[in-house]
């Protein structure tokens, strides 16, 4: 049903039809009588005809009233529904136009906050204490880790709570009232910063993700959803055992200790996180912390840190370049256990080893870490005035030794004196085999040439060798005189003799004796290998 009220200057009679009913208005500016259409007259009172009986709706119903002071003319309509019922028995109530409309609101927001009374430029409490703004921090996710550029870049929900009595207002049933970017614009927050951070936005997806929560006793929340980019410094000395500590800062830009005292809320439970995972490292531990940092201009300022430990996983590392170099290290041994003649297998099987190793050492090195290096491309503009006209960016790689690479180049190390051991292997039998050509050993139908030809060294199988004849020892001073005639010259019972040998007589023994190095590499090798794995992962792990 539509309803229209006019407000002519004077009294005035009027007609209408409303559902079956004629009303007719008679009256002064409060009072009114309305009939219908049987003659029987219905109370107006204010200009309202109060109709008996309810009844659907349907028509325009005309009502008029006049007052000596309005001076204009005024129209109201309002849209009830053609089956609306009315209420208090059929009466027409204009109350039902105020239900959902916001401008019948009694005072306004800004009004209400009594923003328009107070410089909010000015903190809360200017001239007195510091103002405590408390801070509670809940991660969202940590979107990227950088080893490149050092930086972590993080998504949380930064909450501000402070008291700000000149935001204060009455209410019955004390509750707060909530608003978003629009009002934050125009009072005063505190002006937090994120230290060391290379780049920050709030995000605005729908809207501005800001939300400002006023209580009737002044007090303010004030939440705001971000995300930051933030330096770390990593050190990769443990790389890829390495753990690394990163930290995000909180600090006041413009105000000092003495104006604003930044603090956890809540102690440790200011910050809470949600389940982080993430694909290189495992968070071992969240925790916040606060300081005091020190700038010669300004002051002191408070400062909160969220701290953060990152483990790097290792399995990956394990599969990609650990395993394959113990393999590798492993298979080097296997030359030990091949004859010292068998010159190109075990000449393979060592190149083979040294080969596969400097290519893990390259593939590992091309994945490291590495630090960006900015350079800016200068030249001379039309006014002859020096101006960086382009950035460049250089990447390099991380200049100190790594875990990785002490694990990598040891391992190499290894491989590489086991082909050095077989040198000397070959060297040593091919020497042994020379002194026996010049000691007559080697008959004459010989051929020095065939024994070569194969592997490069003599044969022993080859040659037919006579062992020297031995000669019993003789300690007589006397020459001409025979073994019968000499005395026994024991040494007495409890004596010992030890004749200690020299380094030349060791070098010729093993010289001699060339199979006794791969005796004494079968057994030397592993140790010292093992050794070295042992003090390496007990001192990085």
């Amino acid at each position: 049903m539509l309803v229209r009220e006019e407000k002519p200057q004077d009294i005035t009679h009027a007609f209408g039809l409303f559902g079956g009913w004629e009303v007719e208005l008679v009256g002064g500016r409060d009072a009114g009588v309305a009939s219908d259409a049987a003659g029987d007259p219905v109370k107006h009172e204010g200009g309202r005809a109060r109709l008996p009986g309810p009844g659907s709706a349907a028509g325009l119903v005309t009502m008029v009233t006049g007052g000596r002071s309005s001076g204009r003319r005024k129209h109201k309509e309002v849209f009830i529904g053609e089956n609306s019922k009315f209420k208090f028995g059929g009466r027409i109530d204009y109350k039902l136009k105020r239900q959902d409309s916001t401008k019948t609101l009694l005072i306004k927001s800004e009004q209400l906050l009594r923003i328009e009374e107070h410089d909010f430029a000015m903190r809360p409490g200017f001239g007195s204490a510091a103002i405590p703004v408390g801070i509670d921090v809940q991660v969202e996710s940590i979107d990227s880790i950088s080893e490149v550029n050092m930086d972590f870049t993080m998504t949380l929900y930064l909450r501000h709570y402070w008291k700000d009595e000149r935001l204060a207002f009455p209410s019955r049933n004390n509750q707060s009232r909530t608003f978003d970017s629009r009002l934050v614009k125009k009072i005063w927050v505190p002006d937090v910063f994120f230290v060391h951070s290379k780049r920050s936005f709030i995000h605005d997806t729908t809207m501005e993700n800001i939300m400002l929560r006023v209580y009737p006793d002044g007090n303010i929340l004030y939440s705001v959803r971000v995300t930051v980019t933030a330096l770390c410094s990593m050190d990769f000395s443990s790389f890829p055992l390495d753990t690394q500590n990163c930290s995000l800062e909180l600090e006041s830009y413009a105000y000092n200790e003495n104006d604003l005292m930044l603090y956890w809320k809540n102690g440790n439970d200011s910050l809470r996180t949600d389940e982080i995972v993430l694909s290189q490292f495992f968070i071992e531990h969240f925790h916040a912390s606060s300081g005091l940092a020190f700038y010669s201009s300004t002051g002191w300022y408070n400062r909160l840190f969220i701290n953060f430990i990152l483990r790097r996983h290792i399995f990956f590392f394990m599969l990609q370049t650990y395993f394959p170099t113990m393999l590798m290290v492993v298979l080097s041994w296997v030359s030990f256990w091949i004859d010292r003649r068998a010159v190109p297998a075990r000449v393979s099987l060592g190149i083979t080893t040294v080969l596969t190793m400097s290519t893990i050492i390259t593939g590992v090195s091309s994945s490291m870490p590495q630090n960006p290096f900015t350079c800016y491309v200068v030249g001379f503009n039309e006014l002859n005035e020096l101006r960086a006209s382009d950035m460049c960016v250089f990447v390099t790689q991380v200049s100190y030794v790594k875990a990785v690479d002490i694990y990598l180049w040891t391992s190499f190390l290894f491989v590489f004196l086991s082909v050095i051991e077989y040198a000397a292997v070959n060297y040593c039998t091919t020497l042994e085999e020379m002194r026996k050509m010049k000691r007559g050993k080697i008959p004459s139908t010989f051929n020095a040439s065939q024994a070569m030809a194969f592997d490069g060294c003599f044969h022993d199988n080859d040659i037919e060798l006579t062992p020297f004849p031995r000669l019993a020892p003789t300690l007589t001073s006397d020459p001409l005189t025979s073994p019968t005639q000499t005395p026994d010259l024991r040494p007495t019972e409890g004596t010992r003799l030890r004749r200690q040998r020299s380094v030349r007589e060791n070098v010729d023994l093993l010289v001699s004796n060339s199979y006794m190095i791969d005796s004494y590499s079968r057994l030397a090798f592993p140790l010292s290998y093992l050794l070295f794995n042992t003090i390496y992962w007990s001192l990085y792990s």
